[in-house]
């Protein structure tokens, strides 16, 4: 079996990539750093000769609207067109838990993920998408997100997120098994009120900023209700606990 991993030298890329090549798995890192571009097409057809399955967990550097949706629309195209022509047999794509509820509402960045999964499900090529709730590593990106002079607001919502590694290890744990044909969440074992949880890793950052709970600030330009966040009741809660992957952190 050759495995794919689209946007394999980002933080989960990385992860899942270096799992598959320590089982021995033909495993091909494809990114921009190794002259796969699947915005353009560049170095696909190469890339996916021979491959079983393909694992796109790459993501747009654009958080708004016009600019994610230019790059998940071609890119995912691009995979699907360059994939079917290699034969393919398992399309994995990594998204996000709440993305249908936060298109719908708000739009933005989570409607282009939408559409993105939308592009998947209408290829008619076998596939599984893999939903996450926000990983641990992302909190002060989201803490740098809601700064406003000096001072960090963020809605007043529930977040049950999780570690990147357990991230890499369900995508591969749907990526094994066979097509599911829809969308498979994944959540953190712990809930926790945003501004708590950005507190303490500010905190543990040895960042000064004051953290606030205002029912009026936006989630990357997105309003946002108290529950969008959340995991459905029957998503796959992964092990790792906040408290101890600070242990390992700084």
């Amino acid at each position: 079996m050759k495995i794919v991993v689209i946007g394999g030298t980002g933080l989960i890329g990385s992860k899942v990539s270096a799992r598959l090549a320590a089982e021995k798995v033909p495993v091909v890192v494809a990114s921009r750093a190794t002259g796969v571009n699947s915005f353009t097409g560049e170095g696909l057809a190469e890339t996916l000769e021979g491959a079983d399955t393909l694992i796109d967990v790459s993501n747009s550097s654009y958080t708004d609207y016009a600019g994610a949706q230019e790059f998940f629309y071609a890119s995912t195209l691009n995979l699907l067109s360059y994939g079917a022509a290699a034969g393919i047999s398992h399309h994995v794509v990594l998204s996000i838990v709440g993305t249908d509820r936060l298109a719908s509402s708000e739009g933005g960045y989570f409607a282009a993920k939408l559409e993105q999964e939308r592009l998947v499900r209408a290829s008619g090529r076998p596939f599984s998408i893999v939903h996450a709730t926000q990983f641990f590593e992302f909190l002060l990106d989201i803490a740098d997100s809601a700064t406003q002079h000096g001072v960090v607001r963020v809605a007043h919502a529930l977040i049950q997120p999780m570690a990147a590694d357990d991230v890499a290890d369900a995508v591969l744990r749907v990526a094994r098994g066979e097509p599911t044909g829809g969308i498979t969440e994944f959540a953190g074992p712990d809930r926790f009120r945003l501004d708590s949880v950005v507190r303490t890793r500010l905190w543990l950052h040895d960042d000064p900023r004051q953290v606030v709970a205002d029912p009026l600030a936006t989630y990357f330009g997105t309003d946002l209700d108290e529950r969008e966040l959340l995991p459905a009741d029957d998503a796959v809660i992964m092990p790792t606990r906040f408290d101890d992957w600070t242990r390992h952190v700084a």
